[in-house]
Formats: C-alpha cells, sequence, structure tokens
C-alpha cells in the first residue's frame, strides 16, 4: 500500500470520528445531560452560599466549598440519589466540554482563536471529570470526613511541592488560577455571558434579570476565584503549603478583615446567584 493511500485512509478514520462526535455532540441525550449539568453547579453553588452566609452569621462548622454543599445534600431525605444526579450532570457537562473542545467553535472563522477556545474546552472537560470523579468518591464513602476530604487544596499542595520543580508548577497552576479570576470579573463587567443564551426565546424581563443575576453572580466567582488564586501564588512564594486556599479558607479569609461579615455575606449572595444563573443556562444555554 502506497503512502498516499495510507495517508487518505488516516484522513477517512479522522473524518468519521469527528464526524461521530459532532453527531454525539448534539444528541439529545448529550444535552439532556448537559442541562443537567448546569441544574448540578447550581444547586451546588446555590449551597456554597448559602452555607458561607451561616459563617458570616457565626457558625464556623459549616464548610463554604462543593464537599460542604455534598454534605447538606446527602444528609437530607433522598439525598443519595440527588446526589446520583449531580454525578451523572457533572459527567454530562464533562462530556459536552469535551467533546466542544474536539469539534465545537465551529462559528470561530480565525483558526488560532479556535484551537484556544477548544483547548480551554477541553480543560473545562477534564476539570469536570475530576469533579465528576470526587463526587463518585462521596457517595462511594458514603459522605464520611475521612473518605470525602477537606476540599481544600493545602494537602494537595504540600504534595506537589515536595517533588523538583513542584514549587514552580503551583506557581503556574496558580497565576491560571488567578487570571480565571480576572477573566470572570470581566466578563462580569461586561455582560459577555448573555452571548451563550438563547436570548431570542426570552422576554425581555427575563432576559434583564438573567443579566443582573449572572453580572453579580459572576462578579462574587470572580472575587473567589482571583483571591483563591493569590493564596496559592503566595504559597508558592512563601514555601508554605498551607496559604493554599480553596474556596472554604478563601471565604474564611474575606471573614477575617474589616467588615468581614458584611463582605461575606455580599460573596455568599453573589455565589448563590451565580447557582439561580445556573439554572437559567440549563434552560437557555446555546449547546
Amino acid at each position: 500500500m502506497s503512502v498516499h493511500s495510507v495517508t487518505q485512509a488516516g484522513r477517512q478514520v479522522v473524518s468519521a470520528g469527528e464526524s461521530a462526535a459532532r453527531r454525539t455532540r448534539h444528541s439529545r441525550a448529550t444535552d439532556l445531560t448537559a442541562r443537567l449539568g448546569f441544574v448540578a453547579r447550581g444547586v451546588v453553588y446555590l449551597l456554597i452560599g448559602v452555607l458561607a452566609t451561616q459563617i458570616a452569621r457565626g457558625n464556623p462548622d459549616e464548610q463554604a466549598n462543593r464537599q460542604g454543599a455534598l454534605r447538606e445534600i446527602a444528609d437530607k431525605p433522598f439525598g443519595t440519589g440527588l446526589l446520583v444526579l449531580i454525578a451523572v450532570g457533572f459527567a454530562g457537562y464533562a462530556l459536552w466540554r469535551l467533546l466542544e473542545g474536539v469539534v465545537g467553535h465551529r462559528e470561530e472563522t480565525d483558526a488560532k482563536k479556535r484551537a484556544v477556545k477548544r483547548a480551554v474546552s477541553v480543560i473545562r472537560g477534564v476539570i469536570y471529570l475530576v469533579i465528576t470523579g470526587s463526587t463518585i468518591a462521596f457517595l462511594a464513602s458514603d459522605g464520611s470526613s475521612s473518605g470525602s476530604g477537606s476540599g481544600e487544596p493545602a494537602p494537595y499542595t504540600a504534595r506537589v511541592m515536595a517533588h523538583s520543580g513542584g514549587r514552580w508548577l503551583v506557581g503556574a497552576v496558580s497565576l491560571v488560577v488567578v487570571g480565571v479570576g480576572v477573566g470572570m470579573l470581566v466578563k462580569g463587567l461586561t455582560t459577555g455571558f448573555e452571548e451563550k443564551l438563547k436570548r431570542a426565546q426570552m422576554g425581555p424581563a427575563l432576559l434583564g434579570a438573567a443579566r443582573r443575576v449572572g453580572q453579580v453572580g459572576y462578579l462574587a466567582r470572580g472575587v473567589v476565584f482571583g483571591l483563591a488564586g493569590v493564596f496559592v501564588v503566595k504559597a508558592a512564594v512563601d514555601f508554605d503549603p498551607d496559604e493554599a486556599k480553596g474556596f472554604d479558607g478563601t471565604l474564611r479569609s474575606i471573614a477575617d478583615q474589616a467588615y468581614g461579615q458584611v463582605l461575606l455575606a455580599c460573596c455568599a449572595a453573589g455565589l448563590a446567584l451565580f447557582g439561580a444563573y445556573s439554572f437559567i443556562e440549563a434552560r437557555y444555554r446555546r449547546l
């Protein structure tokens, strides 16, 4: 067989794979599970907002992060069933993002920009695969603290920093997290998130409400992500893994500042509103 024939056969295989990926991406099953993923994200952020509010009110035993939200769900009637649906939703969301990374963003005419957007989609997909795995691990552990962990990054940061070059890797990742936070702030200020909504199907009142809810939600989420990134930067610079903080640690650090309870209450309300915006996306997001 000639080199040309092998190359042609390879192209046909790639083309067939891309066609299958596009069909899967636009299938009914992918659409439903991806939208369930938005609902799952909304439930988690809504509960994080509620838990952060309780911390602001002086209840230090609450844990305002994803692990804390999962525990809240697990403690409720039918909690296990709800957690299974959340895990399925996260998995569906991850699959949709990965498919978007492979064959999506075709509306972008600039090849370099399209490549960047696809790479970001793949990263998001991988992150949600990890989140799916941790949710399944939480289910398998029956929500026990030993099985689910604290959800804070300090132990993982310590493991990475114990290796050669780990400090630089932690620093690089932390700068990416800061960048993500800044991106969220920009998206909130410019209401760029609206571009992904099916605005033609939304009435003026709903669109206006979605704009304000999404704006506050993205700003609050951007603040928390940005500060969390700064704490990890500090951990890398000081070579102190304990400086690294996740959602819960960042929110508690906000509470320790002047007027901290007020600031934390504002962040809590914003995170809950981001959860509410996720519900809107579950219905009106263009997939």
